[in-house]
């Protein structure tokens, strides 16, 4: 009976050992995905993100030199140890940089399943595109129709006489008043600017109070006069650009912001003054994109990837 019972349900024994390996190196599989796959997940997020900041920080030079551009790429590479995982880059000045990056990244677990290596990459690229809506803006406008020659000398008038002309003008943001004028122009208006909104133009004589906001961000920049480098530069304004809107009475009452533009100012003004002197430079800064924004030399960055 008993040996009857054998050759019905043979010793097992051999079968059990086969099984418990299968176990064994399934588990272990599971853990070499869990542990090495959580490995190549945190250095590919790392190697994005140095693309992104590689892009972003090298696309504030687009406006510059082509060599600006590379030398602000290795820095942000270097600085993320990354220096190495540079495959190529390609940069259109006044228009977008991208970058592609890879590494070879060493497994641990998975080394007892034949893989000892695994390559991750990362792309990324930024444009810069005109500028639709900011806050910091001075009190002071430029008209849209005017062709602006970028490093050229220019006079923003900031009495009433030729204002009519639609050139240059004073503008009342955040409601009228010298006190009002002379802080923003100063610091910058606090609130946002955007293209499409209608703003009231300052009237009165407020010459003495231009002269006192600029020089003191003359006064506040610690560069040489001249060198339009420094983002952070206090003689650097954001200036809206205009389409007249409300004329009466031969006097622009109000306009209508159509852009941005961004004006270095060259020198304090002397008493007897009445406009400010300096150039337009273009220049990347904080704000948003809106269709049909016009471009002037003011830009903001974004991924495009």
């Amino acid at each position: 009976m008993k040996r009857g019972l054998k050759q019905l349900f043979p010793e097992q024994g051999g079968s059990s050992i086969v099984l418990a390996g299968l176990a064994l190196f399934v588990l272990l599989a599971a853990m070499a995905l869990v542990i090495d796959g959580g490995t190549v997940f945190i250095e590919r997020s790392h190697l994005q993100k140095t693309a992104n900041a590689a892009v972003l920080s090298g696309a504030q030079e687009l406006t510059n030199q082509q060599a600006a551009v590379t030398g602000v790429i290795q820095t942000i590479l270097q600085s993320h140890q990354e220096s190495a995982s540079l495959q190529s880059s390609a940069i259109q000045m006044g228009q977008n940089v991208s970058v592609q990056l890879a590494k070879t990244v060493p497994l641990g677990f998975s080394k007892l399943l034949g893989k000892d290596t695994v390559t991750v990459a990362a792309n990324a690229a930024a444009q810069i595109t005109p500028m639709g809506a900011s806050a910091g803006a001075a009190p002071l406008g430029i008209d849209d129709s005017i062709v602006l020659q970028f490093g050229q000398q220019y006079k923003l008038k900031v009495d009433q006489t030729g204002v009519v002309a639609g050139n240059f003008g004073i503008l009342a943001l955040g409601g009228p008043g010298a006190n009002t004028y002379e802080d923003n122009l100063m610091h910058g208006f606090s609130n946002t600017i955007t293209v499409g909104d209608i703003i009231d133009t300052q009237t009165g004589n407020i010459a003495g109070d231009t002269r006192d906001a600029i020089q003191y961000r003359v006064d506040s920049s610690p560069y040489t006069s001249g060198d339009t480098t420094h983002p952070d530069d206090s003689r650097i304004i954001l200036v809206p650009v205009y389409k007249p809107y409300n004329f009466t009475s031969n006097q622009m009452k109000q306009i209508q912001v159509t852009g941005f533009a961004y004006f270095y100012i060259s020198q304090p003004m002397s008493g007897n003054d009445t406009s400010i002197t300096g150039m337009f430079i273009k220049k990347t800064g904080v704000g948003t994109a809106k269709a049909g924004a016009s471009d002037k030399g003011a830009y903001i960055i974004r991924l495009t990837e």
